[in-house]
């Protein structure tokens, strides 16, 4: 784990305290030890931010938060002793005011809003890359930094701009939004199964050399992993599974 963070402790609390002044102070706030010291590592990369504990349920958080001055947390969702969101309402109604950046494998677009509504500036999806985090750090850094009285309406768009995510990534040549929706939607539904690229061509109906393009970018992108399926002859055959 990060030197920035704490150690697997129940209360999370102690390390990072002091903190120099303009550093953004995080909380961890993550059920799988692996994936808590994963983020703590990637808090500690981003110049300005130090993750000054890391705790594994929302009674830690609780704590946590009691004892360490705390400017950011990186919420899970998914906690073993309550959902993310519940957390984040007690602690505004317990009177503590950290942004919040929601770190979770969820999708429903009713929670994203539920969230908005309790101080989630920022959702990040997982699995994700480092600079995937690093961007979200950043923008937010960006936005802390906004101060003194706006001349305009454009100057308040401006400051909550930093917040929104850039544009997504032009796809490589030859690939389209479209159909690279379709592929997504084939491959989410065909999980935990996965799918060839001859039956996502079939599904989708496109060739069987453009459906594997388009299943080699989502494994490139982080999303689909793919993994060899040995038949009784010939070369073994390309399983893509969403991740």
């Amino acid at each position: 784990m990060s030197d920035h963070a704490t150690g697997d402790s129940g209360d999370g609390a102690g390390a990072g305290t002091g903190t120099g002044t303009g550093t953004v102070r995080v909380l961890i706030v993550e059920d799988d030890p692996v994936a808590a010291a994963a983020h703590a590592l990637y808090v500690g990369r981003v110049p300005g931010f130090t993750a000054v504990a890391t705790v594994h349920t929302a009674a830690e958080a609780r704590r946590a938060l009691d004892r360490v001055p705390v400017d950011l947390i990186l919420l899970d969702l998914h906690l073993p002793d309550g959902h993310g969101l519940a957390l984040a309402r007690s602690l505004r109604a317990a009177g503590h005011h950290a942004d919040v950046i929601a770190v979770t494998s969820a999708r429903d677009l009713a929670v994203v809003r539920e969230g908005v509504s309790l101080g989630v500036v920022q959702y990040v999806l997982k699995p994700f890359t480092f600079a995937t985090l690093r961007d979200r750090l950043l923008r937010y850094a960006e936005y802390r930094t906004t101060s003194g009285e706006a001349s305009g309406q454009d100057e308040v768009d401006r400051a909550l701009s930093h917040l929104r995510s850039p544009a997504p990534a032009a796809l490589p040549k030859g690939l389209s939004a479209p159909t690279l929706e379709r592929v997504t939607h084939t491959l989410r539904e065909a999980a935990p199964e996965g799918v060839t690229a001859a039956s996502t061509a079939e599904t989708v109906g496109i060739s069987r050399i453009t459906a594997r393009r388009y299943l080699e970018h989502l494994v490139d992108s982080g999303r689909a992993v793919r993994s060899p399926q040995y038949g009784q002859v010939g070369r073994p055959e390309l399983i893509y599974t969403w991740k």
